[in-house]
């Protein structure tokens, strides 16, 4: 079995997160218009939807076997990136129910994982002999 093809199931699951994820920050702008920091310039809106753009492109790119390497390294980036909100997003709920709590602290330790999948599909084990 070729590295291209061990790769497919990961990148095809990702490319799904990315892809749901990249339709939630249209279908409800609002949720990550509030998780914005405010230390960004312009309107939290268009922050909104350059991330989902990025994570439909970047799903795109997963989902193509010739750009799934770029598609590897660009959610990595993507994942690093979106931090910065993922924390802002915690501070700001601080004083929300325990649920919403867990769910914006859990969201942290999230995004090693994340970067870990996304290196792991650009740079799939070579295939052995």
């Amino acid at each position: 079995m070729s590295s291209r093809s061990r790769s497919f199931r990961p990148a095809a699951a990702l490319a799904g997160l990315l892809g749901v994820s990249g339709v939630g920050h249209f279908a409800r702008p609002g949720f990550f218009d509030a998780i914005v920091p405010r230390s960004l310039p312009g309107e939290p809106r268009s922050w909104t939807y350059a991330s989902g753009v990025a994570e439909l492109g970047i799903a795109a790119a997963l989902a193509v076997p010739r750009t799934r390497k770029l598609g590897g390294y660009a959610a990595a980036a993507l994942f690093i990136a979106v931090l910065p909100a993922n924390v802002s997003m915690a501070l700001r709920w601080s004083d929300r129910s325990a649920r919403e709590r867990t769910i914006a602290y859990g969201r942290l330790p999230l995004q090693v994982p994340l970067v870990v999948w996304a290196l792991r599909i650009a740079r799939p084990p070579r295939a052995r002999r």
